[in-house]
């Protein structure tokens, strides 16, 4: 049975919209109008979604992949949050109707790749410029963080003050006549834990509590510690690795050089 928009049951779930409607003159065919054909277009979103991670899924250095396409509530309650902001960037006649949605709003299909140790974020970033068009890119760091590796690779760099950290891409592509983005986020798998917890928090509280934010923080430094932790422990393993082996060569060379010589003194 296809779902309606009623704009009373939307009310129930984003109240504080109700004021923004009116603030911004937002007319609420236009918000049933996206509804329906975004309805329309959910199942193809969600083949298109699923046809992407399983490029991912491929991939050696991702260690799992995450796949979503935007709920069609939360849709609209962005766009309605957002029409301020398109109006300050095009003029005071622009409203979001069913013909531009698609365009404006760019996480309608979501990939979230996650990945165990920072050193593998460069390869996947190169697999990800080589096989779709890659429109924007912005890294997500905290102050303090070593952004080092994206001034070299021109990447817009965002410092949260929430501690969040992920590098976000939008890409396009044409499944058919007409274009579509998605953005695709990748992080380590501990960025993950704490991006979980972090909105998980900021979606139960309209504004949190000192003491939450405060151990949020202190989390996030524990998180950051973590990642490092891993890295050096991973670099560590492949330094081991790497002598393990060269000791076994030498092992092996001495064996065959006392082999040779034992055939010289039995001649």
């Amino acid at each position: 049975m296809k779902k309606n928009f009623n704009i009373d049951s939307f009310y129930l779930d984003f109240q504080y919209t109700k004021e923004i409607i009116k603030n911004e003159n937002i007319d609420i065919k236009d918000l049933k109008e996206i509804f329906d054909d975004y309805i329309e277009v959910k199942e193809t979103y969600q083949n298109q979604a699923d046809f992407i991670a399983n490029i991912f899924r491929s991939s050696d250095n991702v260690h799992s992949v995450k796949s979503r396409i935007k709920d069609e509530d939360r849709l609209i309650e962005k766009i309605i949050r957002k029409t301020r902001d398109r109006k300050e960037k095009y003029g005071e006649d622009f409203k979001f109707t069913k013909d531009n949605y698609k365009e404006e709003i760019n996480d309608l299909i979501g990939i979230r790749v996650i990945h165990i140790f920072k050193d593998q974020w460069k390869e996947i970033h190169d697999e990800i410029i080589k096989t779709w068009k890659v429109i924007e890119i912005t890294a997500n760091v905290r102050d303090g963080d070593n952004t080092e590796v994206f001034n070299e690779l021109g990447i817009e760099v965002r410092s949260r003050q929430s501690g969040y950290r992920s590098v976000h891409y939008l890409v396009e592509f044409y499944p058919t006549n007409r274009k579509v983005i998605a953005e695709i986020q990748v992080r380590t798998i501990f960025e993950e834990g704490y991006g979980e917890i972090d909105h998980r928090l900021r979606y139960s509280h309209r504004e949190i509590p000192e003491i939450l934010k405060s151990n949020l923080l202190l989390f996030n430094r524990i998180v950051g510690s973590a990642d490092e932790m891993a890295s050096l422990i991973n670099d560590l393993s492949k330094e081991w690795s790497d002598k393990e082996i060269g000791y076994k060569n030498l092992l092996r060379e001495k064996d065959e050089e006392i082999m040779n010589l034992r055939k010289l003194l039995n001649k």
